[in-house]
C-alpha cells in the first residue's frame, strides 16, 4: 500500500481510538463538551449506550490497524477496503440520523483514505 494511504488509514484508526475513549470513558465529562447539542441531563442516563458505541468504534480502529500490519498486499488492501467502508457507512448514517458534522469528522477522512488505497 502507498505511504499516503497508510498514513490516512492510521489517522482514521487513531480518530476511532479517540472516539472509543470519549464514548467509553469520558462520556459524562468530555462528551458534554463535544456533543453540545445533546441534552445535558441525558449523559448520565446514556452512559452504557455510549460505551457500547465506543466499543464498536474500537473494533473499527482494530480492523484498520490490522490492515496496516498484514504483510500480503492483496489481503491488506481488502481488509482496509472493508473497514474503511464500515467507517464510511457509519459516518454517513450518523450524519443523516444524528448530527451533520459527523460526515466531515468521520466519513470524509475514511473516504479520503479509501481513495488513497484505490489510487495508490
Amino acid at each position: 500500500m502507498h505511504l499516503i494511504a497508510k498514513l490516512l488509514i492510521g489517522f482514521v484508526a487513531i480518530e476511532h481510538i479517540y472516539i472509543l475513549w470519549l464514548e467509553m470513558f469520558a462520556w459524562t465529562t468530555q462528551g458534554r463538551k463535544t456533543f453540545k447539542s445533546f441534552p445535558p441531563d441525558l449523559f448520565e442516563k446514556t452512559k452504557s449506550l455510549a460505551a457500547n458505541q465506543g466499543l464498536y468504534n474500537g473494533f473499527l480502529s482494530a480492523g484498520l490497524i490490522w490492515s496496516l500490519l498484514i504483510a500480503d498486499a492483496a489481503w491488506s488492501i481488502n481488509v482496509a477496503y472493508f473497514f474503511l467502508g464500515c467507517v464510511i457507512v457509519a459516518g454517513v448514517f450518523g450524519a443523516v440520523t444524528a448530527q451533520r458534522s459527523i460526515f466531515f469528522v468521520q466519513a470524509l477522512p475514511a473516504i479520503l483514505a479509501l481513495l488513497a488505497v484505490v489510487f495508490g
